[in-house]
């Protein structure tokens, strides 16, 4: 009797639609921190929301795609969350002071002359906070959303990098 070729333990729709289940698990964490746990978040984190919305897109693709553009949108999927991860870098080394933020809306307004009104004029409608300040989402654990970001966009883009090269799909 013949051995039976084993079959993939997730189907390409299955492993996209959990991809797009765990981005959007994650920006929503994010976004309820924001808007029931009061953390104000900086430009940086707002960035690094994008990575999140567009996995969601390429795990909703790679679940109703054929088999092999489903890989390449995985692959995509793979490389987005890569850089998700090497913003997640640049957040943490502006954190730690190792670099000052490429972002202009992270440094602090500078008064160029003018009067009090010019500056309040040319302030944000919405309050924001330095990107160089870390905000840590579980009290008493000294790791900030930043780094949460880095290590978890950093294991997605492994995964999903994983299952498109040498994983068989069906």
């Amino acid at each position: 009797m013949a051995a039976m070729p084993a079959s993939p333990i997730l189907s390409h729709r299955t492993s996209g639609l959990i991809a797009a289940v765990a981005a959007a698990l994650v920006l929503g964490i994010a976004i309820a921190s924001e808007r029931w746990g009061g953390l104000v978040p900086c430009a940086l984190c707002l960035l690094e929301r994008w990575p999140y919305r567009i996995a969601i897109v390429l795990g909703l693709a790679t679940a109703l795609l054929p088999v092999q553009v489903a890989r390449f949108a995985l692959g995509l999927l793979a490389l987005t969350m890569l850089g998700g991860a090497v913003l997640g870098v640049i957040h943490v080394g502006v954190e730690f002071h190792w670099w000052p933020s490429p972002l202009p809306e992270c440094a602090a307004q500078v008064s160029r002359g003018g009067s009090v009104a010019d500056l309040l004029a040319h302030m944000p409608a919405t309050p924001s906070k330095p990107c160089d300040d870390p905000t840590y989402l579980i009290p008493g654990l000294k790791l900030s959303m930043a780094a949460m970001n880095l290590t978890f966009a950093g294991l997605f883009a492994a995964v999903a990098g994983w299952i498109a090269i040498r994983r068989p799909m069906t």
